[in-house]
């Protein structure tokens, strides 16, 4: 018995492929507004490219999603978000993409601990930084899933060219008397 094998494409983005991402929004623990389950949009940073066609271009909107907040606190406590990355949409198709990334702020525990030496009740009063993620940062992503793209070919039109006619050939043409 014959086992059939399908042909080898070679017109294949694999899983596991690195997308360049950037934030298109600034993200930080400051306000208390940021949401786990909250939707940031981002976009691809580069052109992905394959066999010299781009796939996927630069500015393809991407989605992450914030996976926890935790707001600066008394002690010292420092503010984190932490996200990960869904999807980008290229055309009508949404392809699934992977990938986590986050920001903690600055941990303010060596002045909590000369305050307390000092005074008791300052710890209540000293908290850490908040957690920010600047609009345009970098974030790496990568495909989820195989992505085939289809290659136009590229079609040479005939154009004609005029010849012109060769001196020889014009001088020994009989020319008709009237």
């Amino acid at each position: 018995m014959a086992i059939a094998l399908a042909p080898v494409s070679d017109n294949v983005l694999r899983a596991g492929m690195e997308v360049p991402l950037i934030t298109r929004e600034e993200l930080t623990t400051k306000k208390k507004a940021l949401r786990v389950g909250q939707r940031v949009q981002m976009e691809v940073a580069a052109n992905i490219e394959r066999n010299g066609v781009v796939v996927i271009p630069a500015g393809t909107p991407a989605v992450a999603e914030i996976t926890e907040v935790r707001n600066k606190g008394m002690w010292g406590k420092s503010g984190y978000i932490g996200a990960r990355v869904l999807s980008l949409r290229l055309n009508d198709r949404n392809i699934r993409l992977s990938g986590t990334f986050d920001d903690k702020g600055v941990t303010g525990t060596g002045g909590v601990v000369a305050a307390v030496a000092l005074v008791p009740i300052a710890g209540f009063l000293t908290t850490g930084t908040s957690a920010f993620i600047a609009s345009g940062s970098a974030v790496k992503g990568f495909l989820d899933e195989d992505v085939a793209y289809a290659t136009v070919a590229k079609v040479i039109e005939p154009v004609a060219v005029p010849v012109p006619a060769e001196p020889a050939l014009l001088a020994a043409t009989p020319v008709a008397a009237k």
